[in-house]
This record gives structure tokens, C-alpha cells and sequence, in this order.
């Protein structure tokens, strides 16, 4: 067992907000073993920047780990050769120049016909109505999935989040993940022949004509829509929230004093919607007097990194033009997210300015309740708008 000193903490209100306890940790135990989590935790983002690259020592292969039980080995789970093999497979889906070339144009006709549906209401959920929604229908294109709803794709796409932070084993979360995989498989059967007949630049599409095996490729699919969802899901509604809440920052953007670009690092620095990545020790080492033994869990803390007082002063504020940089919101190392430019893209040049050009004068209408630590975003978000706009 590791010799970190050890923190406990309430799961509840860590679920409910994981940044108080993080900061004491930062101050007085920054590696620090969390009984409740049965994992050592690293919180610092210098040791989070460096430890993270050491694949030798904290691997990402954990084959008894929840996410290879519960989705199966991805790439995400592979390191070295292994991993990059896969990468490169799957890189033509998500450069930037296929979501320039590609994906971009879909995804704006998407939002203005989305924007143009809710715009009789004079209200809406915007987590349900527009960040999952558009969310889902560019991950369903990006993926090659098109005959999957959108609503199922977030219900999937949700319950093997859950099962992968289901470090409580919980069986009805387990369950639940199984059928959402399920579900994948099903969709991917029905694809296989239409896109052997009109390939495209789908991950589908590209991983089979990279020659990867069936298995892998499910594999992946399943990985893609476990994080591609929820999580420019969770950014998109986050980061409106937070504009509505700071009207000053938003005036920033809107006065041309800010870009969208801003928005979208600083807030994935305050609420990071991916709180951290599990590795498992793959040989016994000794960090800063620390002594790790193979075969324990680690969490390096993301969201811990963000809020790091040694880069950004007043880290709870949210301030779009701080600098942002030493922020490692999509990891550090060889597992960089490989679909941050398709998220970036689809926030910053899609979901947000045309949610606000459209909606000038937006506004919340009631609470709006976080929840998740090792992902984290809005449930909901009641919003309204004067009866002449939108402005379509």
C-alpha cells in the first residue's frame, strides 16, 4: 500500500463539489491517499504534469480496471506502440483539418435548425434541449453512428460515465452500463453494411480501413461516445452558465475584448468537465518519499491542476482573461484527448456564438445544480428569452 499520508472525505459532498477538499489536499497533503476512493490522488499540477508522461511507472493498462470491464481494452487504456497504433487509426475522424472540412459545416446547419426549434418556446432546459443535443448529433456523425438517437446516445453515453466511476459498485450502475454497451453493439451491427457500401471520414470508417480488429474497434466507438458526449455536453452548458452568472466577463466577449476561445479554456480550468484520469502503478517507486507498490490505483486530478494556487491566483474566480496555459484540462502526456480540436471547434465557433447571437438576452430562471467529480457539469438549466428573440 502506498505510504501517502491518508485524507478522508465525505462522497457525497465531493460529488456535490470536489474543490474545497482539493484545495486541502493541495495545502497539506498534495499526494495523499483517499480511503473512501481506494486510489492515492495526485493534486498538484506540476506533479500531475510530470508523473502523468511516466507511462513505465503509471500505466494506463488496468485490465482489471472499470472501464476495461465494463467497455472493453480501447486505446485509452493501452499505452506505447499499442496506443499510438490506435491513435493513428483514429486521428483522420478527429484532426482539425476533417472538422474544418467536414464535420464544421454539418455542425453549424445542426445549430441554426436547433436554435430555430426552440425558438417558439420562449424557454427551455439548455442541458437537455441544446448542449446534449448538439453535442450528440455532431458525436454521432464524428462517430458514424447516425441511426442512434440523440437521446440514446446521451443515455449511453451517461451510463458508462457512471460505470466507470462507479468505484462504489453500485450493481444496478453495472447493469445499467452493460445495457448502454449493449445498445453500441447494436448500433454499430446495423451501420457495419451501410458504411461498407459509402465509407466516409466517420471513426467507424476509418478504424475499419486502418485494419484494426472488430473488437478494438467497438472498443473505441464505445470509448468516443463515453467522453465525446458528456463532456462538450457539460462544457457548452457550463460554460453558458458561467456567462450568465459573471454578465461582466460576457460583456468582455461581446464588446470584442474577448474571444469564445477564452471562454472555453478558462472555464474548463474553473469546472474542469473531465476531473481526472485513473492509472495503475506498474512498478514499485518511490515520488517524493512516497513509496508506491505495483498494482495500486492513482487519480491524477485534473480539476486539482486547474485551481493549482502555484499558477492562478483567486483559481476560484471565474476570470476569462487570466492565462490559462499551465491549465492541463485534456491531460499531459501520450493520452492527450484526441477529440479536443473536435470539442474546441464545436464550442467555440458553433455552440456558444450562435447560441448567443440568436439568444442576446438570455437568461436563467431557476437553480442550476453540479454534480461529479470525476466528470462534472450541470443536470440542468432553466433558461428563458424575450418573445422577439431568438434573432434567427
Amino acid at each position: 500500500m502506498s505510504t501517502a499520508p491518508v485524507t478522508h472525505i465525505d462522497p457525497a459532498r465531493f460529488a456535490a463539489d470536489p474543490y474545497p477538499d482539493l484545495a486541502q489536499m493541495r495545502a497539506h497533503a498534495p499526494i495523499t491517499f483517499v480511503p473512501e476512493l481506494n486510489a492515492t490522488l495526485f493534486t498538484r499540477r506540476d506533479d500531475i504534469f510530470t508523473q502523468e508522461k511516466r507511462i513505465e511507472i503509471f500505466s494506463s493498462k488496468q485490465p482489471e480496471g472499470l472501464m476495461t470491464r465494463l467497455m472493453s481494452e480501447n486505446l485509452m487504456r493501452k499505452d506505447g506502440e499499442a496506443h499510438l497504433l490506435e491513435r493513428r487509426a483514429l486521428f483522420p475522424a478527429l484532426s482539425p483539418r476533417t472538422m474544418r472540412d467536414i464535420w464544421l459545416p454539418q455542425i453549424e446547419e445542426m445549430a441554426d435548425k436547433l436554435l430555430k426549434s426552440i425558438a417558439k418556446n420562449g424557454n427551455c432546459d439548455l442541458v437537455r434541449d441544446y448542449a446534449m443535443v448538439l453535442s450528440a448529433e455532431t458525436l454521432k456523425r464524428v462517430t458514424g453512428l447516425t441511426n442512434m438517437e440523440a437521446a440514446e446516445l446521451d443515455r449511453v453515453s451517461q451510463g458508462m460515465i457512471d460505470g466507470c466511476a462507479n468505484y462504489a459498485g453500485k450493481p444496478e450502475i453495472e447493469a445499467n452500463c452493460h445495457d448502454c454497451t449493449a445498445s453500441i453493439d447494436h448500433h454499430i451491427d446495423e451501420m457495419l453494411p451501410i458504411h461498407a457500401k459509402n465509407p466516409n471520414k466517420s471513426a467507424l470508417c476509418v478504424m475499419i480501413e486502418a485494419g484494426l480488429p472488430m473488437a478494438s474497434i467497438r472498443a473505441n466507438i464505445k470509448l468516443i461516445i463515453s467522453g465525446g458526449q458528456n463532456e462538450p455536453r457539460d462544457a457548452i452548458a457550463g460554460a453558458v452558465w458561467a456567462l450568465l452568472t459573471h454578465p461582466d466577463q460576457l460583456d468582455l466577449v461581446k464588446a470584442g475584448a474577448a474571444t469564445w476561445g477564452e471562454v472555453f479554456d478558462e472555464y474548463l480550468r474553473w469546472i474542469s468537465p473531465i476531473g481526472m484520469s485513473p492509472r495503475e502503478v506498474a512498478k514499485d517507486e518511490i515520488i517524493n518519499g512516497i513509496e508506491f507498490k505495483k498494482g495500486e490505483r492513482i487519480f491524477f486530478m485534473f480539476s486539482s491542476a486547474g485551481h493549482d494556487e502555484a499558477y492562478f491566483e483567486a483559481p476560484e474566480v471565474f476570470d476569462i482573461k487570466r492565462n490559462t496555459g499551465p491549465s492541463i484540462p485534456f491531460g499531459a502526456g501520450p493520452h492527450f484527448c484526441g477529440g479536443a480540436a473536435v470539442a474546441r471547434s464545436l464550442i467555440t465557433e458553433v455552440a456558444l456564438p450562435k447560441l448567443f447571437a440568436s439568444c442576446p438576452d438570455l437568461r436563467l430562471t431557476g437553480p442550476v445544480p453540479f454534480t461529479g467529480w470525476a466528470f462534472r457539469g450541470p443536470s440542468k438549466m432553466p433558461v428563458a428569452w424575450p418573445p422577439q428573440s431568438p434573432h434567427i
